[in-house]
């Protein structure tokens, strides 16, 4: 069994969708980010540097004591390597794959996430935010497309690559950016959508966050200092 600590976001959902695609057998911990779950101790044992997503694998290969982990695409290798799944033991296509996971997790994430925070969430208009963000995810996406000129996936067979991206990448639009820009991309977009392992890792993660609205407490949380306990 491994334990999720979780919560709807393009990180939250990377090992979410392997541990739908392998069938590991999971249980979700929500952690509400808007809410300050991410300070608490019981959480801060488990994934020190208080984000989302961290796990705890209690059936580790090792037959040891129980394994907790956080960062993303660390997750992703280790439940790879865990199942022997979406991560190919040749050498010159594995290490393509972490590759393109490694450009993922400095690249399309931090720029994104950038974007999104100038465009959504700053407190006042900064034009040279937006656009130095929005101008580097287009290089980013440009990459991608050459990518993808011919094959399906990025290192050619589905992979953690692909799971790590694709949770990002979807949400372009709400960045300005027009995935028909990107046809390949698009394509790409699509084409993982429609796996079934995908549709029910969001069927799962959706229903969490619920009717919960960015207000001005979970700004200060996310976007602040931490929250002093009283």
């Amino acid at each position: 069994m491994i334990d999720l600590y979780f919560w709807p976001t393009p990180n939250g959902y990377k090992p979410l969708i392997f541990l739908e695609e392998s069938a590991l057998a999971y249980q979700i911990k929500p952690v509400n980010i808007m809410r300050g779950d991410q300070f608490e101790p019981n959480f801060l044992a488990v994934a020190l540097n208080n984000r989302i997503p961290a796990i705890v694998d209690y059936a580790p290969t090792d037959a040891d004591q129980p394994f907790a982990l956080f960062e993303s695409g660390s997750i992703l290798i280790y439940l790879a390597e865990k199942t022997g799944q979406f991560l190919s033991s040749d050498l010159r296509n594995r290490h393509q794959t972490i590759q393109w996971l490694m450009w993922q997790m400095g690249g399309v994430g931090p720029m994104m996430g950038q974007a999104n925070h100038f465009i959504q969430y700053a407190p006042e208009d900064i034009p040279y935010g937006k656009k130095r963000y929005g101008d580097e995810v287009k290089r980013l996406f440009g990459v991608m497309e050459k990518q993808l000129s011919d094959q399906d996936y990025l290192t050619g067979n589905y992979s953690i690559a692909d799971m790590a991206c694709y949770p990002w990448i979807k949400f372009s639009d709400l960045i300005n950016i027009q995935l028909s820009d990107f046809p390949r991309v698009a394509e790409w977009v699509a084409r993982i959508t429609e796996r079934p392992a995908v549709k029910r890792a969001y069927e799962v993660g959706e229903p969490i966050k619920g009717e919960q609205q960015m207000d001005d407490e979970a700004r200060r949380l996310l976007f602040g200092v931490k929250p002093q306990k009283t």
